[in-house]
Formats: C-alpha cells, structure tokens, sequence
C-alpha cells in the first residue's frame, strides 16, 4: 500500500507518529510484528513542517558515532540548515520504530520531499 502525508503546517511530532504507525503497518488487518509489511509512505511539502515556540534553539538533535567521546549535540535549527526538515522527521520516526532487525527495512520504505 501507498500512503501520501502531506505535511504542510503540521507539527513534527504529530506526522511521525502517523508515519511510524503506516510503517510499522498497526492499521492494516495482516499486521505481524515480526514481519515488514509492503507498505511505502511518502512524505511530501517536508520543509513546512511547523515546529512551534523555542524548540529551534533549544531542542537538542543528538548523534553517537559509536567511539568514545562521539556524542555530537546540535540545535534543531543547525541540522535544517544542513540537512534540512527531512533529517529531523526521520530522526523522530527512526526514534518511534521498535529497535530491532527490522528498523533499517521499515525505514528504507520511507521518502521525504522537501
């Protein structure tokens, strides 16, 4: 199944939830958790995602490379500038997705249009 999620003037944390749960396929009727579903979602209009108040520069995105010392924190606003809204909505749902084998499968049936 295809699913389009438009996310103008929507809340960052409100279209991950909804993208995680497509993803993790809990609105389909031949749901199994121990399997991926056929199931892509395409995210479109990323970059007019509303994230409201301070959250900016006072949110922190946090990154380890695995090494000690490898922890990097970044202000929300340095990583749009970089890597623009789509680094932030799939941090969010990466963070939403059970941690198991089957993350990385669930998240290579995501796209996201700036």
């Amino acid at each position: 199944m295809n699913h389009i999620i438009d996310a103008t003037d929507r809340s960052l944390g409100r279209i991950a939830t909804e993208v995680a749960a497509l993803l993790n396929a809990k609105n389909s009727i031949h749901f199994v958790k121990n399997r991926v579903a056929e199931v892509s979602v395409k995210v479109t209009n990323a970059s007019k995602i509303k994230v409201t108040g301070n959250k900016m520069k006072v949110s922190v995105h946090k990154s380890y490379s695995g090494y000690p010392g490898g922890l990097k924190e970044m202000p929300l606003s340095y990583v749009v500038e970089k890597k623009g809204y789509s680094e932030l909505l799939t941090h969010a749902v990466r963070g939403m997705l059970p941690k198991n084998k089957l993350q990385d499968i669930r998240m290579k049936n995501l796209v996201i249009e700036e």
